[in-house]
This record gives structure tokens, sequence and C-alpha cells, in this order.
């Protein structure tokens, strides 16, 4: 498998790449074959040029090199299998956990579905989780924009015409989008807290800087993905509590806790709102989930009868195409690089192989991966 085709994203919201010329000239040099759909690479900053320069087949639509293309990639999850050839590797997000009907699609094609968000979050499969990289940037990206509309600034000032106090920002889940929300915050000045309903993130929190906001609920811990495990209503409504005190506080809030595969937990209810100072913003990174925060919408900006912004925080790192399709497209180089076998000089599917195991739902006209077979 060396027919590799990079899809043009649909979604017209959507502006990353799955691949830059960079790293298919990289490919390239393994013996992978390249065909572009026309425009794909331009809302993120590349050019059909610069992917010719490289190498590239440039074809005007996906369906035009379906037939041709052994491995199929793209950011978003397509509306069907339709025209992709039996056998073929797709990688792309496909949400697997709410659709059930687009898994037995794939399966009923017989094409072998890769779900990037699937990809075991181990140390060997670092460099090819796209779910890291692409959160990293969105944490980032939710402290600018709450920055931006925040009607202070976030650095303390000592001026003649008096002392400006630094700009508070609490920072509710220290995942990958969190610890990189810390670090921009405390870069620009502000003050930052933060909390995790795992204890194991509170040494990370201060390297950065940050204080910790300790909340006794029980016992805790993450899965062995790395994601916080869901709490219990008690625990959630334990949490809010002591969370509601910070936020009257605070200027800026961002929301990131997110559950794989279930809906967001609510963390900041219309009441904690309600408590805020006018002016104040909240950023919620799990709007697409169900949302943390009571009244957030995706895409729009909410403002409470108090005067509190709520910001929609999720696919933030659209706002920065090229670095976004950059990391995404080294974590495909990567993933293909891994399955790649010199001897052969070809990609091969190892079900042998944790990653690959973990990440492929679908192969030989039915569903395999244990979490989607219908029982």
């Amino acid at each position: 498998m060396k027919k590799v085709l990079v899809c043009k994203e649909k979604d017209k919201l959507e502006t990353r790449v799955a691949l830059i010329p960079d790293d298919i000239k990289k490919l390239s040099q393994l013996g992978f074959e390249f065909t572009v759909v026309s425009g794909a690479g331009i809302k993120s900053g590349f050019s059909d040029e610069a992917y010719k320069a490289v190498g590239a087949k440039i074809v005007e639509k996906e369906e035009d090199a379906y037939s041709s293309s052994q491995i199929v990639v793209r950011i978003l999850k397509p509306e069907s299998a339709s025209g992709l050839p039996t056998d073929c590797l797709h990688l792309s997000y496909l949400d697997p956990f709410n659709e059930k009907e687009l898994l037995n699609n794939f399966a009923s094609k017989g094409v072998q579905a890769v779900s990037l968000e699937m990809i075991p979050r181990t140390t060997l499969a670092q460099k090819m989780d796209v779910q890291s990289s692409q959160t990293s940037l969105a944490g980032y990206v939710a402290v600018l924009n709450a920055a931006s509309h925040l009607p202070k600034i976030l650095p303390m000032m000592v001026t003649p015409a008096g002392t400006i106090n630094p700009a508070r920002v609490f920072i509710i889940g220290v995942g990958v989008a969190g610890l990189q929300a810390i670090a921009t915050a405390k870069r620009l000045g502000a003050r930052v807290d933060a909390f995790d309903t795992r204890p194991v993130v509170e040494e990370q929190v201060k390297s950065l800087g940050a204080s910790f906001v300790k909340i006794d609920l029980g016992e805790m811990g993450q899965t062995s993905q790395g994601y916080a495990k869901e709490l219990t209503p008690e625990q959630i409504a334990k949490q809010q509590e002591v969370q509601a005190k910070v936020c009257e506080k605070s200027n800026i809030v961002i929301t990131t806790a997110k559950v794989f595969g279930r809906k967001a937990p609510r963390l900041i209810t219309k009441d904690v709102l309600d408590r805020m100072q006018p002016g104040s913003i909240v950023v919620d990174m799990a709007v697409l989930t169900g949302g943390n925060v009571e009244g957030s919408k995706f895409g729009e900006n909410v403002v409470t009868q108090n005067g509190v912004t709520i910001m929609s925080g999720d696919l933030l790192e659209r706002q920065v195409p090229y670095d976004a399709s950059k990391m995404f497209s080294g974590n495909i180089t990567a993933f293909l690089t891994h399955f790649y076998n010199k001897e052969t000089k070809e990609f091969e599917i190892n079900l042998e192989d944790e990653i690959m195991k973990g990440c492929l739902l679908t192969k030989g006209g039915k569903i395999i991966h244990e979490r989607f077979i219908e029982k």
C-alpha cells in the first residue's frame, strides 16, 4: 500500500489539511505516491503548486482518484464510504461512539477504517496522537480569544497613574489543552489557578507557575488512556461548589473537561455565572459534546444578563490552520512511517501491533474493534 490520496475538507468551516508538502516529500522518499485534491491546502497556507513541487499529482475531485488510491487521508469523517475501493485504508476522525451507521457503511464496503481518536495514548503512539497535537493548539487559542474580549489586560503593570493588578485566570481540566492554556496565560502575565480531578497533575500545574486548587472528591484517578475518570453526581456537586468560589474571583475561566465517548460534565451552571463579575469571560472547550457551561453554543458568543461572556471553545485549532495542519500532518506521517516495512518497502496493516489494534475499526467486511462490535 503506497498510493495515498489527500482529500479536501468539504466542511466550509474546516481550515486544515491532513498532509502538508514537506511531509509528502519525506514520505515520497520511502516510495509513497501522492494525489492531492486541488485546493486542499489553500486555507492553511499550502498551494497546489507547493504540492506539485514535491511530486504530488493534483486532481479536481477526490472521487476522480478513489479507484487508484490505497490509502485515503482527511481530517473530518466523510458522509459515507461510497466510492472508496475495497480494502483501501481510510484515516480520519470518525467519532465512532456516535457514528454506528457510518462504521457499518465502512464495513459493508470492505474499507479498512482507522479512527484517529482511538489511537492509544501511549509513549510509543504519542507522535501519532492527533487529539493531543490539536487540543494543545486549542488551549493556546482559547487564552488569546478570552484575552482579546476581556475589558482589562492580563499582566500586572506599575505606572505613574497607578498599579494594575494581573488578571485572574482559572483553568478547569489539566489535560493537554489545559496545560497549554496555563502556560499561555502565565506567559501573558496572568495569575493562574487550575483544577483537575486527577491529583497526579498537581505537580505539572505548579511547574508552570500556577496554583492548584485542591478539592477532596474521594477516590479519583485516570483511565488507561490518560483521561479523567467520570465523576459521580455527588462528586460533581462538590466540585461545582468549590469551583464556584474560584470563578467568582476570576476574570477568565476556561473549561476543558471532556469524557471521551460520553457527554461532557456540566461544571458551570447559571447560578455560578450569575455570581461572576460583569465583563468576565468563560471559554467552554467542550461545547460539541454537551458543554461544560450552561448556555454555551457552538460558534457563538453568549452574553449573560449580568455581562459575563460565554465563548465557544471547540475546534479552536482551526484558527491557526498553518500550524494545526503541520502538527496533524506530522501525526499522519508518524503513523504511515511506523507501519512501513523497510524490507518489503510497503505500508502494512499489522493487527499484532497495539497501535493498529487500538484504532482500526473495520476490516474484511466487518467491524473488528471490540468496543464497537454489536453484541
